[in-house]
């Protein structure tokens, strides 16, 4: 068993997102991407299908050429390969779920 918090422990970086993974189990990797109002994850993709859910704030989500905003509580599943960007509306804090394969140092490269 493992226990962690998204929640507790939030680092801002003033001029990225904040990046950590939180949690790896036999299935998943748990990030916790904390960002200031205004960051951005520029144009990226997944190698494998993700889950994406806003724990508190809301961010814009840009998917092929149309932008959802996600608030608090609000998550969304992309295929792989599918790109997509992340615009913070105001300090939000998002987890993303990754497959095991993934890797961790691929989401910090697209900061």
């Amino acid at each position: 068993m493992k226990v962690a918090s998204f929640l507790e422990d939030i680092k801002f970086n003033t001029s990225k997102p904040a990046v950590s993974m939180l949690l790896e189990t036999d299935f998943s990797k748990e990030i916790r991407i904390v960002f200031k109002k205004g960051q951005l994850m520029k144009d990226h993709k997944a190698p494998f299908p993700i889950v994406v859910q806003v724990l508190k704030g809301s961010i814009n989500f840009g998917i092929q050429a149309e932008i959802k905003q996600l608030n608090t509580g609000d998550l969304i599943t992309l295929n792989s390969n599918t790109v997509h960007n992340l615009t913070a509306t105001e300090e939000s804090i998002v987890r993303l779920t990754l497959s095991k394969s993934d890797s961790f140092k691929r989401v910090e490269k697209v900061l």
